[in-house]
């Protein structure tokens, strides 16, 4: 008899045991399950900006390099031929902006919305530049004399605008 009180009491602590041990779990297994997902969504986040933050700086030096390309000083010097109208030269540089644009369009996906912001605004100043530069010149006009216009209009400017907007897209950078 004492073995079937023995296997009683030992069936008795087995199931009194497996039942706080499902408690127990049956209690913390969230809290656990969600601090497990919790840590696995800091390594998927932190190897995403790993690898989102060459893609970002490759954006921000395109960015860079088309404000630099589309900047009139650079632009003239790039493209002008001394034969040339005018009314040519404007649709050259008009053409040149929009495809130096059109190439970089989705570098805004990995700047900030200030940075693609200054980016934008510096291309429609530019193109509003050369408009009215050209609104000034007789419908004889060569390239070499809106050139020249261009380059008195960027001079008489207090600010280079250019200067400016590449310093803050490196702020945009860095910050």
């Amino acid at each position: 008899m004492d073995i079937i009180a023995f296997l009683v009491d030992l069936i008795k602590y087995i199931l009194a045991g497996s039942v706080v041990v499902g408690m127990a779990n049956w209690f913390f297994w969230p809290k656990y399950n969600n601090h497990v997902f919790r840590l696995k969504s800091l390594d998927i986040n932190r190897d995403f900006k790993k690898e989102l933050l060459p893609l970002r700086l490759q954006a921000y030096e395109r960015i860079v390099l088309f404000i630099e390309r589309i900047n009139p000083s650079h632009l003239l010097v790039r493209l002008l031929e001394p034969n040339m109208s005018a009314v040519d030269f404007q649709r050259i540089l008009f053409n040149e902006i929009r495809s130096e644009y059109q190439h970089n369009i989705t570098q805004q996906l990995y700047v900030s919305d200030t940075a693609w912001s200054v980016t934008t605004q510096i291309k429609d100043n530019t193109v509003a530049l050369i408009r009215n530069a050209m609104a000034g010149l007789p419908a004889t006009a060569s390239a070499k004399d809106l050139s020249t216009i261009l380059l008195a209009h960027i001079a008489e400017m207090d600010e280079n605008h250019y200067d400016l907007t590449l310093k803050t897209i490196k702020n945009e950078m860095v910050g």
